[in-house]
């Protein structure tokens, strides 16, 4: 065997299984399920729509605002607790 040509026998063998190991993987990994769940987040933090005089992302006013939700893991939302209770999956009066 020629000592110059070893190397790249190596070096094809390791992009060979790189290739396979790649081939193998699924091209993403599956999002988590999520949900709205309102009355959780913090002032400017909130994911979209919370209420009159807001438009959309960060614009809640308040803490925990009652009509302001983020989006949590499915299931996650009604165990979540704050200082104002548990969040909802429906707009909260508070």
């Amino acid at each position: 065997m020629n000592r110059n040509a070893a190397p790249s026998f190596a070096v094809i063998a390791m992009a060979a299984g790189i290739a396979a190991g790649l081939a193998a993987a699924p091209a993403h990994a599956a999002k988590p399920e999520m949900e709205k769940c309102y009355g959780v987040a913090k002032a400017g933090q909130n994911d979209c729509a919370a209420g009159p005089g807001t438009s959309c992302a960060g614009t809640s006013t308040r803490d925990y605002q009652g009509n302001a939700w983020t989006l949590v893991a499915k299931g996650s939302c009604t165990r979540t607790q704050t200082p104002k209770g548990a969040g909802s999956l429906t707009p909260i009066n508070r």
